[in-house]
């Protein structure tokens, strides 16, 4: 039922795009991790391209995102699937991570919502999200669809991600903030080691 092709530029460039289509979905997305934070969305959902926004702003990652899913039905398929193209996306970007800093975190505020993630590009998917949502829905989008977008990146990303909403009460404070802090922590992981330059930071020589 599920389709997928997968089309990367020259190794040396970070760059990546995706196409994935499914009988719920039709995404196509590109990331260019070396960006300026410039961003093309179309998801159909409109606070969920806000926050796709917001990762490629702080995460100085240029994106372009299209989606065409099921929204007669709801926005799982089309937030989850996003979440899954843009992990594989992210794991063909990087290659082989020589040089890289492997780990990064943010503390990122937004008024009186506080949000902490920490983001290592391991090369093991990991997803330990804790957020304390004030309210079920954000418009027309419902905040369970947050753990299901985190879980489809870090599954096919092979990353380990801990998020953590520390302070908030309005939900699209806490929501952004998230969102916000997840670039930050992503850019800095992703920045070039000087130090380390072509070595893979890891004792096992592989990630």
């Amino acid at each position: 039922m599920t389709s997928s092709a997968l089309v990367t530029a020259a190794p040396t460039d970070r760059i990546a795009e995706v196409s994935r289509s499914t009988a719920e979905t039709r995404i196509r997305v590109r990331v260019n991790l070396d960006g300026s934070g410039q961003s093309q969305l179309n998801t159909g959902i409109g606070f969920f391209d806000h926050m796709l926004e917001q990762i490629a702003r702080h995460g100085m990652i240029d994106l372009e995102v299209r989606c065409d899913g099921d929204l007669h039905i709801d926005g799982h398929h089309s937030v989850e699937d996003v979440g899954i193209s843009l992990g594989q996306a992210l794991a063909r970007a990087l290659g082989d991570k020589k040089g890289l800093r492997r780990y990064g975190h943010a503390y990122v505020p937004l008024d009186e919502a506080l949000s902490r993630v920490v983001v290592d590009l391991s090369g093991r998917p990991g997803l330990h999200l804790h957020i304390p949502f004030t309210a079920a829905m954000i418009g027309g989008f419902d905040t369970q669809l947050v753990h299901e977008f985190f879980q489809g990146f870090v599954n096919h990303a092979g990353v380990t991600v801990h998020i953590d909403n520390l302070k908030g009460v309005n939900a699209h404070h806490q929501c952004e903030s998230v969102f916000k802090a997840f670039a930050r922590a992503l850019r800095a992981a992703l920045e070039p080691d000087p130090r380390s330059a072509g070595v893979i930071p890891s004792t096992k020589g592989a990630l």
